[in-house]
C-alpha cells in the first residue's frame, strides 16, 4: 500500500477521503429528516435567546442565518458539515505539528523510527473518517460538534505556545476568542480549558500568569460568555442546576463504567485506540513533560466522563476528546505501519468503514426491512415532517389553543415541523419547552399527537389530564414498502392544571 507517488501525496489522498466522506453525509442530510436534537437546537435559532436551558446559545445563534431564510434540512445541515470538514483539516494539522515537535526534541530516535509528518496526518485522518459516531455530529449538528474544532484550535495555539519563545498580543487574543467560543459552545468546554491550563503549568520557565497578554485572554473570554451568565442570573441559574443533575445522572454502579468503555470503542472504532496505545508505548522516548501535557485535551475529559458514567452517560460526549486523540493515533498507526502491522491495519480501516456504509444504508433503507411495526430507530428520522403540517392543520381546523405531546423528544419535532403553532409538553419536567410556550391554559384545548415509536395512555380523568378526547385521524408512515411507525391525532378538551407524573 503506497500513499505517496509523484501525483498524489498524502495531503491529497487525506483532501479526497475528506471530500468522499462529505458526500455521503450529504446525501444523507438531504434524504432524512431531523432528529430529536437536531429539532431541538434548530427551535434555538427559531428563537433566539442569551441561552437556553439546557445549553449555551452558539448551537442556536450559528444556525439563526439559515434557519431564518429556510427550512431545508439539508442546507441547514451544510454547518454541521463545514464542522466536520475543519475537524478533519486541523486534525491533519495538529498531526504535523505535533511530529514537528517530537521531532526535535528526539531528532535521532524519530529519523528512523517513524515516517514523514505527512503520512501521520493521513493516517489520522483516516481514522477519524472510520470512526463510525463522528458521522452522526457530521450530519446533525450538536453542541459537540462545534466543540470539536473548537478543542482542536485550542491545542493548536498550545503548541504554538510549546515551540514559541513568547506570545504575541495576537495569540492571546485568539487564546481568549476561543475559549469564550467554546464557553458558548458546551458547559463541559471547560475540559479544554483545564488541558490548556495543564500545558501552562507544564513549562515553568516560560511565565504566562503575570503577563497582561494572559489576562486579557480571560477577559476576553469571560466577555464572551457574559450572555451566558447574565441569562442564568435572570432565569435562577435553572441551566446550571439543569446540567450538574443531569451530569450526575442516577444511582452509580460499576457495570456502566465496563458498558461506557466498549460502546465508546465500539462507537469511535478500534483504530483511534489502537493508535493512541502505539503512540504511548513507543513514540514518547524522551519527550518532555509539556508534550504530554497535549495528551491531556483527551485524557481529562475522558476520564471525568467515564467516572460520571457510573451514573449515566451517552457517547458522543467524548467527540472532541477522541478528535484530539487523532492526531497522536495517527503517529502511532504510522509507526505499527512500518513495523508490519498493515495487514492488521487494512483489515480494522476496512472493516469499520464496511460498517459505516452499511449504517448509512440502514438509514436510507428505513431500517431492517419487517413487515410490522417494531422499535425501530430509524423510524425516528421519518414521518415527522407529515405529521408536524397534519397536526398544525387539524389544530387550526378544530380551534385547538396548541399542540400537545406527553416527552420532550416528541415536542422538539413536533414544533419545528408545525411551526408557528405552539407545542405543550405534559409531563413534569421543567424544560425549554415552558420556557417557549408556557403551561397549557386550564381549560385549554389541544391536538394530541401520539407517536407509535413512544406511545402513551390519553391524558384523561379529573384534575390529571384533560376531560376527554376524541380521536380524529391516523397516518401510517412507510417506507421502501415497510411501514415504519404511525401517528395519531386526537383532540383533547378541557385540560386540568396538574401535571402528568413523566
Amino acid at each position: 500500500m503506497r500513499f505517496q507517488t509523484p501525483s498524489q501525496t498524502p495531503a491529497t489522498w487525506a483532501a479526497i477521503c475528506i471530500f468522499l466522506a462529505a458526500l455521503v453525509h450529504l446525501a444523507l442530510g438531504f434524504s432524512i429528516e431531523f432528529s430529536v436534537d437536531e429539532a431541538h437546537y434548530a427551535l434555538y435559532a427559531q428563537h433566539l435567546a442569551w441561552s437556553y436551558f439546557d445549553h449555551p446559545p452558539l448551537v442556536g445563534w450559528i444556525q439563526w442565518p439559515l434557519v431564518a431564510i429556510t427550512s431545508s434540512e439539508g442546507i441547514i445541515r451544510l454547518i454541521p458539515e463545514l464542522l466536520w470538514i475543519i475537524s478533519c483539516y486541523l486534525v491533519y494539522q495538529v498531526t504535523l505539528e505535533v511530529h514537528r515537535l517530537i521531532q526535535g526534541r528526539n531528532s535521532s530516535y524519530l529519523t528512523s523510527a517513524l515516517p514523514t509528518a505527512s503520512n501521520c496526518g493521513l493516517f489520522a485522518v483516516l481514522a477519524v473518517i472510520a470512526a463510525p459516531l463522528p458521522h452522526v455530529l457530521a450530519i446533525g449538528l450538536l453542541p459537540d460538534s462545534l466543540l470539536s474544532p473548537l478543542s482542536l484550535s485550542l491545542m493548536v495555539m498550545a503548541l504554538r505556545w510549546l515551540k514559541q519563545t513568547r506570545f504575541s498580543t495576537t495569540d492571546w487574543v485568539i487564546i481568549g476568542a476561543l475559549l469564550g467560543l467554546i464557553g458558548l459552545s458546551k458547559y463541559t468546554g471547560i475540559f479544554a480549558a483545564l488541558a490548556l491550563l495543564l500545558v501552562f503549568l507544564s513549562s515553568p520557565k516560560k511565565p504566562w500568569f503575570f503577563k497582561v497578554g494572559f489576562w486579557f485572554a480571560l477577559f476576553i473570554a469571560l466577555a464572551s460568555i457574559s450572555p451566558v451568565l447574565y441569562w442564568n442570573w435572570v432565569n435562577d441559574w435553572i441551566s446550571f442546576k439543569y446540567q450538574i443533575a443531569h451530569g450526575g445522572g442516577g444511582t452509580w454502579v460499576w457495570r456502566r463504567v465496563a458498558a461506557f468503555l466498549g460502546i465508546q470503542i465500539a462507537c469511535f472504532g478500534p483504530l483511534l485506540f489502537i493508535g493512541g496505545i502505539v503512540f504511548l508505548k513507543d513514540c514518547l522516548h524522551g519527550t518532555k513533560t509539556s508534550l504530554l501535557a497535549l495528551l491531556s485535551f483527551f485524557f481529562i475529559p475522558f476520564a471525568i466522563f467515564a467516572a460520571l458514567s457510573g451514573g449515566g452517560s451517552l457517547p458522543h460526549w467524548t467527540t472532541p476528546a477522541w478528535f484530539c486523540l487523532a492526531p497522536f493515533a495517527g503517529i502511532g498507526l504510522a509507526k505499527a505501519w512500518l513495523m508490519r502491522q498493515r495487514n492488521l491495519i487494512r483489515i480494522l480501516l476496512g472493516t469499520q468503514i464496511l460498517l459505516c456504509l452499511i449504517a448509512f444504508s440502514f438509514v436510507l433503507a428505513g431500517g431492517i426491512p419487517s413487515t410490522s411495526i417494531k422499535p425501530n430507530p430509524i423510524a425516528d428520522l421519518y414521518g415527522w415532517k407529515i405529521a408536524g403540517q397534519k397536526a398544525a392543520q387539524l389544530a387550526q381546523s378544530h380551534k385547538a389553543d396548541g399542540i400537545a405531546v406527553q416527552n420532550w423528544t416528541l415536542g422538539s419535532r413536533a414544533a419545528w415541523y408545525a411551526s408557528p403553532t405552539p407545542v405543550f409538553v405534559l409531563d413534569q419536567r421543567h424544560d425549554q419547552f415552558d420556557l417557549w410556550f408556557g403551561e397549557l391554559p386550564p381549560g385549554s384545548n389541544a391536538l394530541l399527537i401520539n407517536w407509535s415509536g413512544m406511545s402513551f395512555a390519553n391524558p384523561i380523568g379529573g384534575k390529571s389530564g384533560f376531560e376527554r378526547c376524541e380521536p380524529l385521524e391516523s397516518i401510517e408512515i412507510a417506507r421502501f414498502g415497510q411501514i415504519l411507525s404511525k401517528f395519531d391525532f386526537s383532540l383533547c378538551r378541557n385540560w386540568q392544571n396538574t401535571a402528568l407524573p413523566e
